[in-house]
């Protein structure tokens, strides 16, 4: 007879910034304030993407990863700026330092968001709704920003929770609750489910935790692979995972798209260079030797590729890494090819990032 596996139950907070990189310009910029901002790429060209949007700019319709120009199209009067990397992540290190306060559980997803496990806080509060609270008001004080959290017992409840009041909410999924809390949850506010298995859970008449709950174990992972292990236990309140102070890193890149597509080999291999140069970079940061590099292309038809070359050595390399990505990009037949973007990341690497250290996302917006 198996086991049934019960919860464990710990108190978890996950904090979100609100529209991070949008509130940080507003903050800095009072003449951006309460109006639509959009940070990203410009719209003039054909690359730029939108990487965080105020919640002015919301209004319209203008999200995180549209086009800029379609951004433009829904509020024609936004005001667009580049990101300032550099300014996000020394604040994202000041909001780091408040969380520290509290604990050293800490895993960060972003530099604006991150779960905290406050089961023993170091300032004997206790209550993890305090904790968040104090949180919320320290980021207010010092950093002139809002935070949203989500407190629960489990990191998959936490972190939906922090999305429900946003901006500047806090809410609270009790141990009684969880389980009927994801049984209204629809499938598309699932953390982790994507647009394409929301679609076919809809197909097969799941629209809600609760309907998911209705499967067995077998029938779930049949429909949806090892994901269905996942879904049997979540839909039961069951979320064992602990929060991962010093997450391994996988792998780590660069990547750009153009404002006009490169048509000549000098042309992409001076991109190379400069994308290559920031790998480089962090891979120095973060102490870091790879075994792989994988180079991504994406055509000005839009289609894209990748091609990966492993090797037994691990290397940090500036000109080896770069020297591998040039052949990748030859053996792909670039005559006559017309391309929009290219990137590189390295992977298989030869240590996990040292402590206190996690790479954040990075990519370019220099159109």
């Amino acid at each position: 007879m198996e086991e049934k596996e019960t919860p464990v139950r710990r108190k978890i907070i996950h904090i979100d910034m609100d529209a991070f990189y949008a509130s940080v310009e507003q903050r800095d910029y009072p003449e951006y304030r309460e109006k639509p901002l959009v940070v990203g790429g410009l719209p003039q060209g054909r690359g730029g993407v939108v990487a965080t949007a105020s919640y002015e700019a919301r209004k319209f319709g203008i999200r995180s990863a549209m086009p800029s120009k379609q951004a433009l199209q829904l509020c024609p009067h936004a005001i667009f700026v580049r990101p300032r990397f550099a300014v996000y992540k020394e604040v994202s290190k000041k909001i780091r330092e408040i969380f520290s306060r509290y604990t050293d559980i800490i895993e960060p997803l972003s530099l604006d968001e991150a779960y905290l496990d406050v089961t023993v806080d170091k300032l004997s509060i206790g209550s993890a709704i305090d904790i968040a609270e104090q949180i919320k008001q320290a980021i207010k004080d010092e950093l002139q920003l809002t935070a949203s959290a989500g407190v629960s017992v489990n990191k998959f409840v936490a972190k939906i929770a922090s999305d429900i009041k946003k901006p500047d909410g806090l809410t609270f999924i009790g141990p009684s609750s969880v389980e009927k809390f994801i049984e209204r949850l629809p499938v598309d506010k699932f953390h982790g489910v994507g647009k394409v298995t929301a679609g076919k859970m809809k197909k097969m008449g799941l629209f809600t935790g609760a309907d998911i709950k209705q499967l067995t174990e077998e029938q779930l992972i049949s429909h949806f692979g090892k994901a269905g292990h996942f879904y049997y236990r979540i839909v039961r309140g069951i979320d064992n995972r602990e929060v991962q102070p010093h997450r391994e890193t996988k792998s780590m890149g660069a990547e750009d798209t153009f404002a006009y597509d490169l048509t000549t080999i000098e042309e992409m291999h001076t991109a190379l260079e400069k994308i290559t140069q920031i790998v480089y970079d962090r891979l120095l940061k973060y102490q870091l030797k790879c075994r792989t590099v994988t180079l991504k292309v994406k055509y000005s038809d839009f289609k894209q590729i990748t091609r990966s070359l492993s090797f037994t050595e691990c290397t940090n390399n500036k000109d080896f890494i770069l020297n591998i990505a040039k052949q990748l990009l030859e053996s792909t037949g670039i005559e006559n090819s017309r391309i929009r973007l290219l990137g590189v990341t390295v992977s298989n690497f030869n240590n996990t990032a040292p402590k206190g250290k996690t790479p954040d996302q990075l990519k370019l917006f220099d159109i």
